[in-house]
């Protein structure tokens, strides 16, 4: 019998699989574009009442928020935060505690590069 924990983790791999699939499907510019998932569902911590909190990331506020847009039509995203690129690497760079947080524990769903 397979214990809480690992039943768990398998339901978060099944759930990051569902969303890495989906997202990367939705990129229009998948080298310029990226799809990060943060929160409870990246930190794995999360719950029955959690939601799923995604960052569209696109070159323009206007990519970012199509991107955005597309991510929450198909309800891969509860909460979906539209970034320009240069906005994300402030945060990444920043000192707000809010946003290091997220950047610590986002994971990558989709599109080309890294922190």
């Amino acid at each position: 019998m397979a214990s809480f924990q690992a039943i768990r983790a398998q339901r978060r791999q099944e759930r990051l699989s569902q969303l890495q699939q989906g997202s990367q499907a939705l990129l229009s510019d998948p080298a310029h574009q990226q799809v990060w998932l943060f929160g409870s569902y990246a930190r794995g911590d999360w719950d029955a009442y959690s939601d799923v909190d995604l960052l569209a990331v696109a070159p323009d506020p206007a990519a970012a928020v199509a991107l955005a847009d597309r991510l929450r039509g198909a309800g891969l995203g509860d909460d979906v935060i539209a970034l320009s690129t240069s906005r994300w690497q402030q945060h990444q760079a920043g000192d707000d505690p809010l946003w290091r947080g997220i950047c610590r524990d986002a994971v990558l769903l989709a599109g080309a590069g890294g922190r």
